[in-house]
């Protein structure tokens, strides 16, 4: 199943279209169409032909690969706003994709260039990987990046030219999108602008090329069909008596007919949500028929069936935000797979079926915080997709559902922050990932997932202490993305690398090994500059260069050297005011912009600008009260440290009541009966130290120097 969240002690990537639900239009769109501005006419023409156009009433109705066929092609939306300006996809861009049932893309080399328009087909494609997104060629040629001579040819964006998985994480197969050629070395507009309708209908091409010349035989037809009326009406009665006498098979038969459909030959095109919608007619009429039976008197195949298209419309709801709906449906799904499995219990593919039920619905337990549930029913996915593995030992398909199992008991396990036990898990996940591998060598996609578990299992060693367990998984992740950095160039591995050094560089700070930390730091800050420097605009890239400068800042300004620390930290924060300049602001940049004015506060404190640190640090625990997140417990230790450098600078400034005021708030603030990460100890022990409270500060002082954390409490 999907991998989940990362954990809170690692750095994430940033948040996607996947984590944060865009508000959704009461307008359904039939298309979205995404262009560069400097192709305005093409898609003022197309938008036009595509709103004008009248599918065939031969085709209307009719039911294809892409679901029933409409009679007309609208809505299509379109931006009208100038994208190039900066800042984020809006809200109403959002809904709109979210609301869409295609993506037509206008591709030219401008295209190409486009931050906009890659993130538009990105946030797209990450919730219909199998399809949906369709290419008009205006200029350029597909794919000519992959050639060294002709990369400015390239008319496809980056985001169109992979495939993307059923995580919604691109991969590093190319993507063979439908494309209509309107150049003038092409297939002509008018030929083009049927075969791109043609695409979205799933309908053949000579369908469409030959509609005018069954528009000139429908006048024929109607004489033909006065001529055969009295025998339409006698055939219609006689199939009416022959339905009327075996209504209940020809119901079921038409039933199960089409959830067979929906769920065999249309599955791969109907688990990405938008190319549910489609059908959800269908599927209503599906759980209505079946919702009148007993689904202990049903076939096999038929309670199968029945399973299936009541996860498909859970999906649909759950994309809807109707949580509590797709919980039920979910459920009502889970006690099919159940009663399936219970007939069936060795056929590995019932029980594949039946653990899919019981992960979302252990999901969704998740996604509401109750991480107890989530356990008890990722735990039952864990035993079941053990289960199918020994059945089927050789099966890629089950072994991997036993890395998925592995991989999201560790999640919610360190969610609540019990990391021995998740250490257990990720090491289990990462051993059959490497098996997994070790079958196939040449699978790019297997080499990522090591690595990503990898990252999972050394910050979960890192919450235990046990560093130098931490820094060997830390270093075979560097190493991993580092190779496939080097045999494919992907930018992709690039910005993964950048989180990694940060990490790395963490770990070799806590250990006091200064120079180790400041290199792995000055080479991430080094990394997201050549990243930023290709794309100027790209939030993603500033972000980590932000996040990194900051890393180094906080390293050199303890190493004593103050005015580069400043240097630093200036530019960083500087960078960091520009984002928050933008249209759309993201929580975590305002939790790094508290982060920012405290760490200004402490080199201003070390500058001896003490009114000015005062007024920093306060403002840094303005903002640390107002920048929540999922995470209530390192929220309150975030806040902890914000009051403890609020005393400090009391402190300095001579008033020592206020000072002892600050702190005592810092150690009220620190969550009472919690595993502590190393940092929070840290951060505990220094507050206690400040108090006076020796006996307690040297506790945790002793039980970090256990662990091998070498880094001096803040004087």
């Amino acid at each position: 199943m999907p991998k989940l969240a990362q954990l809170r002690t690692i750095e994430r990537s940033p948040r996607t279209e996947l984590d944060v639900r865009a508000p959704r239009l009461r307008t359904r769109f039939y298309a979205f169409l995404s262009y560069s501005h400097k192709d305005k006419d093409l898609a003022d023409w197309l938008h036009r032909e595509l709103e004008e156009f009248r599918v065939p009433h031969s085709l209307a109705g009719k039911l294809t690969a892409n679901g029933v066929v409409p009679h007309r092609l609208t809505p299509v939306f379109r931006d009208q706003h100038d994208l190039s300006a900066g800042g984020e996809l809006g809200d109403e861009i959002k809904a709109a994709l979210a609301a869409s049932q295609f993506l037509v893309v206008l591709c030219s080399p401008t295209a190409a260039k486009s931050r906009w328009m890659n993130e538009e087909i990105e946030s797209f494609k990450r919730t219909r990987p199998e399809g949906c997104v369709l290419a008009a060629i205006v200029a350029g040629e597909p794919f000519a990046s992959e050639m060294p001579s002709r990369k400015t040819e390239e008319c496809f964006p980056p985001a169109l030219r992979y495939r993307y998985d059923r995580r919604g994480q691109r991969t590093l197969k190319r993507a063979e999108p439908l494309a209509a050629d309107f150049r003038k070395a092409g297939e002509g507009q008018r030929l083009a602008f049927l075969k791109l309708v043609a695409g979205m209908l799933g309908v053949g091409l000579d369908e469409l090329v030959q509609r005018d010349a069954t528009r000139r035989q429908r006048r024929f037809a109607y004489f033909a069909a006065a001529s055969l009326a009295g025998m339409a009406v006698t055939s219609a009665l006689a199939v009416t008596a022959f339905q009327a006498r075996n209504e209940a098979r020809e119901q079921r038969r038409e039933a199960e007919s089409l959830v067979a459909f929906m769920v065999g030959d249309l599955k791969d095109k109907l688990e990405p949500i938008g190319r549910l919608d489609a059908l959800d007619g269908v599927g209503v009429r599906v759980i209505a028929y079946y919702g009148k039976q007993d689904a202990s008197e049903l076939s096999d195949a038929a309670l199968t069936q029945r399973s299936k298209a009541l996860s498909l419309m859970a999906q649909v709801a759950d994309a809807r935000g109707n949580t509590k709906i797709a919980l039920k449906l979910y459920q009502e799904a889970m006690a099919g797979t159940t009663e399936a499995m219970r007939r069936s219990p060795a056929d590995p593919e019932a029980i594949f079926d039946h653990a899919q039920s019981v992960f979302y619905v252990g999901e969704i337990a998740r996604a509401e915080g109750d991480l107890r549930t989530a356990e008890k029913w990722f735990r039952e996915y864990q035993r079941l997709a053990s289960r199918m593995s020994a059945l089927q030992p050789d099966s890629m398909k089950y072994r991997m559902e036993q890395q998925y199992a592995d991989f999201n008991l560790g999640v919610v396990l360190s969610d609540q922050r019990r990391f021995a036990d998740a250490v257990k898990q990720f090491d289990g996940s990462l051993r059959t990932m490497e098996a997994i591998s070790a079958a196939d060598p040449t699978n790019l996609d297997y080499r990522q997932s090591i690595a990503e578990s990898l990252t999972w299992l050394a910050d979960a060693e890192h919450a235990l202490g046990n560093y130098d367990a931490a820094i060997a998984h830390r270093r075979r992740n560097l190493a991993l993305y580092s190779n496939l950095i080097t045999r494919t160039g992907d930018v992709h591995y690039r910005q993964q690398l950048i989180p990694a050094l940060r990490s790395l560089g963490n770990l070799y700070e806590e250990r006091e090994q200064v120079a180790l930390a400041e290199a792995h730091y000055r080479t991430a800050v080094a990394r997201a500059d050549s990243l930023t420097g290709i794309e100027p605009d790209n939030a993603v890239y500033i972000d980590y260069g932000i996040r990194a400068r900051l890393d180094l800042a906080r390293l050199l300004l303890t190493s004593g050297r103050r005015d580069e620390a400043s240097i630093q930290a200036s530019t960083g924060c500087q960078s960091l005011a520009r984002l928050l300049g933008r249209g759309a602001v993201k929580p975590d940049w305002r939790r790094e912009a508290a982060s920012c004015d405290l760490l200004q506060a402490h080199i201003a404190l070390a500058a001896g600008a003490k009114d000015q640190a005062a007024s920093l640090a306060q403002h840094g625990l303005n903002a640390v009260r107002t920048a929540h997140s999922v995470d209530k417990i390192a929220d309150a230790y975030r806040l902890a440290g914000a009051y403890r450098i609020v005393g400090d600078v009391e402190r300095d400034r001579g008033d020592l009541t206020a000072a002892r005021a600050a702190w005592l708030s810092a150690l009220a603030a620190v969550p009472p009966n919690v595993a502590e990460l190393p940092d929070e100890m840290a951060s505990h022990a220094t507050i206690l130290q400040r108090l006076g409270r020796s006996d307690g500060s040297r506790r945790l002082t002793t039980k970090l120097n256990s662990m091998g954390y070498r880094a001096k409490l803040a004087s």
